[in-house]
């Protein structure tokens, strides 16, 4: 594709840039499943308070699946798309724990530490590549979802 020449950009960087992106997107979809699992199962005397922040949650993952498939498209790049290709790229594993309250908090903080830091690593190789698409994405990302950390962190009294 030419869009990394159109847009200003090597291609090198854009297939070093959509290759982090593909294990972005394989953390996100597993994020994103489990998250929605969490919110189908969810039981006990939480429920009322997660339920819908589950749901709200898995409806922001999955806009972001769909902004980093695109971004992928944008540099000239082809998002992954199988499940067996996500389970292979994603250090988010599938969660077992979408019962129990704070287990499932637990497991939505370690998520998001691991897409944080998969988002700092991308910050640097865009930055160095002028890639100031990518960067204001990850860059948006971060600062949201920072707070979101210390929402759910503050939900289990941390």
């Amino acid at each position: 594709m030419n869009n990394p020449k159109i847009i200003g950009l090597n291609e090198t960087d854009c297939a070093q840039i959509s290759a982090k992106l593909n294990i972005l997107l394989a953390n996100y979809s597993l994020f994103y499943q489990n998250t929605r699992g969490a919110h189908w199962n969810i039981k006990g005397e939480k429920f009322f308070t997660l339920h819908p922040k589950f749901e709200e949650l898995y409806n922001n993952l999955f806009i972001k699946i769909d902004e980093i498939a695109e971004r992928i498209l944008t540099l000239g790049h082809t998002p992954n798309h199988n499940y067996s290709e996500y389970l292979t790229q994603s250090t988010v594993a599938e969660s077992k724990e979408v019962s129990d309250a704070d287990k499932a908090v637990e497991n939505i903080l370690a998520s998001f530490k691991t897409v944080i830091d998969l988002q700092r690593d991308l910050l640097e190789v865009t930055e160095k590549a002028g890639d100031e698409g990518t960067n204001s994405q990850m860059s948006d990302y971060i600062t949201e979802q920072e707070k979101e950390v210390w929402m759910y962190n503050s939900f289990l009294g941390k």
